[in-house]
């Protein structure tokens, strides 16, 4: 595998239709915003999304879903155990050859970081990842609406041998709305886990292809969309410019005379190049 050779800054503009891209589970699970009424989406629902594209890539993952396991293991302790690499390092009480392995192992290690501390194990081992994305937020204020629905399945037999009652229950979802992810992959951090070029392809896919194999009663297919990835990458290896200032030159506003946009095309997507730093500019699949 080859080295990571220059920073790189991205960022994603995400269409949500009629669906809830996160719900809050902590408020009735209803599509998170912060107190401007903007729409979020957090880094660790997002980085869900890149971890079962690369596993739907053929990559080995090290935090999976349980519906996703593909390998038997029960927990992450479990598969850790199932490491014969890891077993090894863990007797040797070897922190940086642990980190190492486990790095070279799954690419969402090498890609995020992780924290390994099984209390059974006597395992504390931190590794910080060079892929940092940022919490998503929409352009604009989102519109929430509540849809009451009916349960109608019998789920449980009466006593009496009759049906039982039908459920009552609600859906949350984002009417329209434009979400930008942004985030970044540092070069030193890329160093100390082996990140290479080659992951950061492997993430450029999984970004342009984020929801895919994602449906859920809450996002039916086609509801959210990426419409298009801005990928800067460096002539060097900290790069020209921080990524504050890189994201800054993406300028995203609704078209004149239009209030209250509904689809994408509502919006004026621009950006301002910086001086030897022009992004590769790609369309969702």
């Amino acid at each position: 595998m080859g080295e990571f050779t220059n920073k790189i800054d991205f960022a994603v503009l995400v269409t949500v239709h009629k669906a809830n891209p996160n719900g809050d589970p902590l408020n009735g699970n209803r599509p998170r915003e912060d107190y401007e009424g903007l729409g979020e989406i957090s880094d660790v629902c997002i980085k869900r999304k890149i971890r079962n594209r690369l596993q739907d890539m053929g990559e080995r993952i090290f935090v999976q879903s349980a519906d996703r396991c593909d390998d038997g293991a029960k927990s992450l302790a479990d598969r850790a155990e199932k490491n014969e690499g890891l077993k090894e390092a863990k007797k040797d009480k070897n922190s940086n050859n642990y980190a190492q392995i486990a790095c070279k192992t799954w690419i969402d290690v090498r890609s995020f970081g992780q924290v390994f501390a099984f209390k059974a194990d006597n395992v504390s081992v931190g590794v910080r990842g060079p892929v940092s994305i940022q919490t998503a937020e929409s352009v604009d204020p989102i519109d929430i609406s509540t849809m009451q629905i009916t349960k109608s399945v019998n789920s449980e037999t009466k006593d009496d041998g009759k049906k039982s009652s039908d459920t009552m229950g609600s859906k949350n979802r984002v009417e329209f709305g434009l979400y930008v992810i942004r985030g970044s992959i540092n070069h030193q951090l890329a160093q100390k886990t082996g990140f290479s070029d080659e992951d950061a392809e492997k993430i450029k896919e999984a970004l342009l292809t984020l929801f895919e194999n994602d449906s859920s009663s809450a996002r039916p297919d086609g509801s959210m969309e990426v419409k298009k990835l801005f990928w800067w990458r460096h002539d060097c290896e900290n790069g020209q410019y921080s990524s504050a200032r890189v994201q800054r030159t993406l300028i995203i506003r609704a078209k004149d005379g239009i209030d209250n946009p509904r689809a994408f095309e509502d919006y004026v997507i621009e950006h301002e190049d910086l001086q030897g730093l022009i992004p590769e500019i790609m369309e969702g699949r």
